[in-house]
């Protein structure tokens, strides 16, 4: 981990003097967001839409991050139009649980949110995060423009030379074409259902070691907790 924290590190600062700045049945309640209506959610924003295993493990880190608004789970990269969760999970729909970040990048810059991407899965496992199985687990970046992409591609191609993982990356990235949000009961999941017994032994050891590695880039009440631990 330290071998790759400062690895990234340097690939960070490099890379900011390169580029700028089970039935087929629809679901009535879901919605399709695209660039403007996120984009949009306050003044100066921008979009990410990241797919790193469970939307209700990546979902607890990402809501964290100080400079990040707002944390949305759902369903983005397939072909059927607003899916439920049990179609995506009989994995004939070709859509990942994803994560769509609102975020403030004068405070953390799309960089910094690949920085957390990168470390908090395993990008060398394809369909596959621990014992989560399937397509919809895949590890994804879908970019919303032409900068994203490249540094989406940077970092992969970076990271696969340095030998940070023995395997090779296999993560998709490709554009982004929609988000359809997941069912209100995958939202604010951990936060929600702390003491069910996934979340108590699955979610929350990722979160605290994620609090512990990424405790500078924490919003300040979870500066605060984490520092009293």
């Amino acid at each position: 981990m330290k071998r790759l924290n400062l690895y990234l590190g340097l690939v960070l600062l490099s890379l900011s003097q390169l580029l700028p700045g089970c039935a087929q049945k629809e679901n009535p309640n879901k919605s399709m967001s695209n660039d403007v209506a996120y984009a949009g959610y306050r003044p100066g924003t921008d979009t990410a839409t990241l797919g790193a295993g469970c939307f209700w493990c990546v979902e607890a880190l990402f809501q964290q991050l100080d400079g990040v608004h707002k944390v949305t789970s759902g369903y983005s990269g397939g072909h059927v139009k607003n899916p439920t969760y049990e179609q995506v999970c009989a994995k004939n729909t070709g859509h990942a649980e994803v994560i769509q970040i609102v975020f403030d990048p004068a405070v953390i810059t799309f960089d910094e949110l690949l920085e957390v991407f990168w470390q908090t899965h395993d990008p060398t496992t394809l369909n596959k995060q621990g014992n989560d199985v399937g397509p919809q687990y895949r590890s994804a970046v879908f970019y919303h423009n032409e900068e994203q992409k490249e540094k989406a591609l940077y970092y992969k191609d970076q990271l696969n030379k340095s030998g940070a993982w023995k395997d090779p990356i296999v993560t998709e990235i490709a554009p982004f074409t929609g988000f359809y949000v997941a069912e209100a009961e995958h939202q604010n999941y951990y936060l929600n259902n702390g003491a069910q017994p996934y979340c108590y032994f699955v979610i929350r050891p990722k979160v605290e070691k994620f609090e512990k590695v990424f405790r500078d880039k924490l919003k300040r009440t979870n500066q605060a907790q984490t520092n009293k631990q």
